[in-house]
């Protein structure tokens, strides 16, 4: 545990604290490097208890749920939250935690910090309303000059930022950190019981509803982790098409990150589809990338850019160009039924990948990064 005397970072989501994986990564690291941490997030209906963490978490209640009094409620509420609080410097995660955390930072003189987990301005739901999406380019307008320290999740939307704000964003990539375990280099293929996995948010944009369409014409079953806004409509589409009453596809619902790991270690195949509606997707660097390559398992892949860079060096996955069924149908065929060499030769790639993409790497970047800012001990006094 930090000294009492160690410098205090605040930083604030959205989310539901024991699904953010990028951030129990982040602070924990910081809070092993010795800092005080504390994260603050959002209490759900269904949220669980929290899970321990070497670090302090606090979460908000209030009404609303989504939408815009969602955001207007959490901003407020976070707000009188962060006043009763005190901190060496303070960092939003996103937009739409960032002006309450920017004016707490400003109240108390201290260094405000801008943790951009995608480019909130591009994501579909934003595009998809014209007016709101100018609200949030506003917000973005106003905040980025004024964080002093900001990084994103990867290269791509590093340089969107860079150009659009003349100022530097560093990159901290949303890799999980490697285990031993998550290295095992047994496979298994679809023959012995693995299957297709999806992991994430059941949200626009994802390419659901083509895999769905495509599943039975694929020679495995897959299973779904996650929930999102349109989880009700997806059950809907796959009972429709006969997936549910076959076991062909299985809702697993939101899942705790230590089971998902051992579920992914237990996959044939990952899924890592996006659709090109907005830069923020096609600029995107999704954890679970990395996660199906710490597991062993080859996935099939959109081919944007930052994925293909990836795929380039290290080889580990099918690139699709696009969502179509039949497309999707041929992919995930090639690696389970199809062609068991490639299979093998993907997976050993990522067994050799694993290593090089690892928290472990990344974490050094967190702390140098913190450090310029907040240092962990005050710089010696010289005589005069």
């Amino acid at each position: 545990m930090s000294p009492p005397s160690a410098p205090r970072l605040l930083f604030a989501v959205t989310t539901d604290l024991c699904f953010d994986q990028r951030m129990q990564r982040i602070c924990g690291s910081l809070a092993a490097a010795g800092y005080r941490v504390q994260l603050v997030g959002w209490q759900r209906p269904a949220s669980p208890p929290l899970t321990p963490q070497p670090y302090a978490q606090h979460r908000l209640r209030g009404w609303f749920q989504r939408g815009k009094l969602f955001y207007l409620e959490y901003n407020l509420r976070l707000f009188f939250y962060l006043l009763g609080q005190r901190a060496a410097a303070w960092c939003a995660c996103d937009l739409d935690t960032a002006l309450p955390v920017w004016l707490r930072a400003r109240l108390g003189g201290q260094p405000f910090a801008y943790d951009a987990h995608e480019l909130f301005t591009e994501v579909p739901e934003v595009v998809a309303r014209p007016a709101v999406q100018r609200v949030w380019r506003w917000v973005e307008n106003f905040i980025v000059p004024r964080a002093r320290l900001a990084y994103t999740v990867g290269p791509a939307l590093a340089r969107v930022f860079a150009q659009r704000h003349g100022r530097p964003f560093a990159v901290v990539r949303n890799v999980s950190r490697l285990e031993t375990a998550s290295a095992a280099p047994a496979s298994p293929s679809a023959a012995s019981g693995g299957y297709i996995l999806y992991q994430g948010a059941l949200n626009m944009g994802r390419g659901l509803e083509s895999l769905l369409d495509a599943m039975p014409a694929v020679a495995g079953r897959l299973v779904i982790c996650g929930e999102g806004d349109l989880s009700a409509a997806l059950r809907e589409r796959a009972d429709k098409l006969g997936l549910l009453a076959s076991g062909k596809v299985e809702f697993r619902g939101f899942v705790l990150p230590e089971a998902l790991r051992d579920v992914t270690r237990q996959a044939a195949v990952g899924i890592m589809l996006l659709e090109n509606i907005g830069l923020s997707y096609y600029y995107s660097l999704a954890n679970k990338f990395f996660d199906y390559v710490h597991a062993g398992i080859p996935q099939v892949l959109i081919d944007f850019p930052e994925y293909r860079a990836l795929n380039d060096e290290f080889d580990v996955a099918e690139l699709v160009a696009d969502l179509r069924p039949e497309t999707l149908a041929t992919a995930l065929n090639r690696l389970l039924r199809d062609e068991p060499a490639r299979y093998h030769y993907l997976a050993a790639n990522c067994r050799r990948a694993a290593p090089q993409l690892s928290w472990q790497h990344e974490e050094r970047e967190l702390l140098g990064l913190w450090g310029a800012v907040v240092p962990l001990q005050a710089p010696a006094v010289l005589p005069r």
